[in-house]
């Protein structure tokens, strides 16, 4: 697969595993209870983690659709998305529903599953890859 195709290929999943981010991130700010549920009791200040991974949702998953900062951004939200595992454990483990919502072993298992595939693609995402040659830029 030639270089540009590869950019393409990684723009064309990263543009809108971005966008779903930052919109996600920003409905942290539009519905913040549905979100502090799921926060685990032991870290205290449930709206403090909202509004927090809020923000950071929105700027990494709009880092993710600039290719100038896209691989930091996907190194970042694979952080992001390992501490946010927390919430999806206190789910599970504790049956808490989410916006009303209750998962089962099944739907958490789904849930899990996907949160795999996130963070194996954003991993993908957050290798670096070679810039444009200048013969490219012709």
């Amino acid at each position: 697969m030639n270089d540009k195709l590869k950019r393409l290929a990684r723009f064309a999943v990263a543009a809108p595993l971005g966008a779903a981010f930052a919109w996600i991130g920003v409905e942290h700010f539009i519905d913040p209870q549905k979100f502090d549920d799921i926060v685990p009791p032991y870290l205290g200040w449930p709206r403090f983690w909202t509004l927090a991974s809020g923000v950071f949702e929105v700027v990494l998953g709009l880092g993710l659709v600039v290719p100038a900062t896209r691989a930091r951004s996907a190194r970042w939200l694979v952080c992001l998305v390992i501490l946010m595992s927390l919430a999806n454990i206190n789910m599970w483990w504790n049956d808490v529903a989410f916006n009303g919502t209750r998962f089962g072993p099944t739907g958490h298992l789904i849930r899990f599953t996907i949160q795999l595939v996130l963070l194996v693609t954003l991993w993908w995402l957050g290798r670096r890859v070679a810039s444009p040659s200048a013969s490219d830029a012709r």
